[in-house]
């Protein structure tokens, strides 16, 4: 129910329509509610299912084929749930997934991943300098060497990755702004502030749930970006193009169902509270395992 952490029990069935089932969001964790709360405010009149694998965030020091694995078995998860797409809410899953998982269910059903907001910064910095913050996993993956090599060589923008382990657990613990995440987050970004960066790539979905500590620890020194709107305004042209799209006043108050295969602990329950949107109605689904 609006507001709560509503438990429920249900097992969902796909509608004959497919534009009237939900949208898939997975993510290692809670950082993927970022990137929900982009698509509602782009997409309010359709559904979700969001999945988020906290029996095994965070992704970031994962063997590769270890993090291509669970992504493949949580989009199957999605896809047997009926969902008509699916976002990888998470830069390091999209990194090693997506174009194995795109050939495997083929045009009919898709899929779309996130690259950090590498592009607009690169346009927009006037020092030359952006700072890409980031796991090191997604360093490995070929989607952001991609575009550093079709946007930022050719205008000579120098980029610097920034890459920590420690950060995703703290927003999954709701450690988010304490004074040692504020000053880990000094300690993390000083090298981009030493180069004068002036963007701040936000490449993981948890970090825009520490943007406000960011900003009061370096006030003005950076400009943020992260990925949530791009991706929620290329859903919405993914779904046009397939005819997808839920009819307006369809559903007349955005609506998550929300699975968690690490379990509903209390941590976890108070975590969801504070990151929650408040004009979403979210019902937490218990999980059955893959």
């Amino acid at each position: 129910m609006k507001n709560a952490v509503h438990l429920i029990d249900t097992v969902m069935q796909p509608p004959k329509d497919r534009a009237f089932a939900p949208i898939g969001v997975f993510d290692s964790g809670v950082g993927g509610l970022s990137v929900v709360d982009e698509i509602f405010k782009h997409l309010p009149h359709e559904r979700m299912v969001y999945l988020a694998d906290t029996a095994h965030v965070p992704y970031g020091a994962r063997l590769d084929e270890d993090i291509q694995d669970l992504t493949a078995r949580a989009v199957d998860w999605l896809y047997q749930k009926g969902c008509k797409a699916v976002v990888i809410a998470c830069n390091t899953a999209s990194a090693f997934s997506l174009d194995f998982l795109r050939q495997k269910y083929g045009p009919d059903f898709p899929i779309l991943g996130l690259v950090p907001a590498l592009k607009p910064a690169v346009l927009n910095s006037q020092s030359k300098v952006v700072a890409v913050l980031a796991t090191p996993a997604t360093f490995r993956g070929r989607l952001i060497h991609d575009v550093i090599e079709a946007f930022a060589q050719p205008l000579g923008v120098d980029v610097l990755p920034i890459t920590s382990l420690e950060l995703v657990p703290i927003v999954e613990e709701g450690r988010e702004r304490d004074a040692t995440t504020a000053q880990l987050l000094q300690n993390i970004l000083q090298p981009a502030v030493d180069r004068n960066a002036d963007y701040l790539v936000l490449g993981c979905t948890h970090y825009p749930f520490l943007k406000t500590t960011i900003e009061s620890v370096f006030a003005s020194q950076f400009t943020t970006v992260d990925s949530g709107r791009a991706v929620a305004h290329h859903l919405g042209r993914t779904l046009a193009q397939h005819k997808l799209m839920a009819p307006v006043q369809t559903f007349f108050q955005p609506q998550v169902t929300c699975y968690f295969t690490g379990g509903m602990h209390a941590s976890l329950q108070l975590t969801l509270k504070r990151l929650l949107i408040q004009e979403i109605t979210w019902d937490i689904a218990p999980f059955v395992a893959y």
